[in-house]
């Protein structure tokens, strides 16, 4: 297989990701499937060979081209919510993949797409990327040309106007919390296949500069190595909302020391550890 050819397999593996990806950003199926065919020429002109992470170039790529859309929309007013589900891929020559539009119509709510369309689109970009696939505000910084604060401050402010209202929520809240209280509980009691269970596959940690001297590193992927990280830990953390997501906290001395927020789709898809105490003071806690 040429190099070409695993390139466009390895593109094609993330295409229903990519596609969901635009969904959200767009809110409109045909528009979503041009958004990832954009995507592919950009990959098919870039030097892949320079790129380290391609699920997290890709991710990033797709959510660039939607916010350019977002940005240079104008005379036509977006209906996102007028289509009952996600578009079949007009580009597949055999029958649609069940399991991908199923994932794509899980993902994708008309009351959410409403909400996300009161969002500027710097701040759907942001929310969008963050809360929904876990990309670092490191990542998004350089997209977006805002610090890494600055874009965590987005997200919050975009967070919460999304959970303004609390029938709109992509995930039933009570059941983020009780994923993430499950996993606490299980990194108390050092119940290992519990932990695994609990995270996607393809989970990823991320620790700021002061967290990282007690983590084991300032990111960490993949399921087992993270639910090892866990095993037998978090003694000290107390379940909490950490700036709207559900989290964790670790006090001493009356004061919050470590704060660990959870991503929760269907699993744990993303898990971020601030001990800054200049982050720290940032953000919002709630019991």
């Amino acid at each position: 297989m040429s190099e070409a050819d695993q390139l466009a397999r390895r593109f094609e593996e993330d295409r229903p990701r990519l596609r969901a990806v635009a969904q959200r950003m767009l809110g409109s199926g045909a528009e979503a499937e041009d958004a990832v065919q954009d995507t592919w020429l950009r990959l098919s002109r870039a030097d892949s060979a320079s790129i380290d992470n391609l699920p997290g170039w890709l991710t990033t790529t797709v959510g660039r081209v939607c916010l350019d859309r977002l940005r240079t929309r104008s005379a036509r007013p977006e209906q996102p919510w007028d289509s009952p589900g996600p578009e079949p891929d007009p580009t597949g020559d055999g029958p649609v993949d069940p399991e991908r539009e199923a994932l794509l119509a899980e993902s994708v709510g008309r009351a959410l797409l409403v909400v996300l369309d009161t969002l500027a689109p710097t701040e759907r970009f942001v929310f969008v990327l963050h809360d929904m696939f876990a990309v670092s505000f490191e990542e998004i910084a350089t997209v977006v040309d805002r610090t890494p604060t600055a874009v965590r401050q987005i997200a919050s402010r975009a967070r919460r106007r999304v959970h303004q209202d609390g029938t709109v929520r992509e995930a039933d809240p009570a059941r983020q919390r009780r994923v993430v209280e499950a996993f606490l509980a299980a990194s108390r009691e050092g119940r290992f296949d519990d932990l695994v269970s609990l995270l996607d596959p393809h989970v990823v940690m991320r620790a700021d500069a002061v967290a990282a001297t007690l983590w084991p590193a300032v990111e960490t992927r993949g399921s087992a190595a993270i639910a090892g990280f866990f095993n037998g830990r978090a003694q000290a953390a107390v379940p909490a909302y950490v700036d709207g997501l559900p989290g964790a906290v670790v006090a001493l001395g009356g004061g919050v020391r470590i704060a660990i927020s959870f991503i929760v789709t269907d699993r744990i898809i993303g898990i971020e550890v601030v001990a800054d105490p200049a982050q720290l003071a940032t953000l919002l806690f709630a019991d």
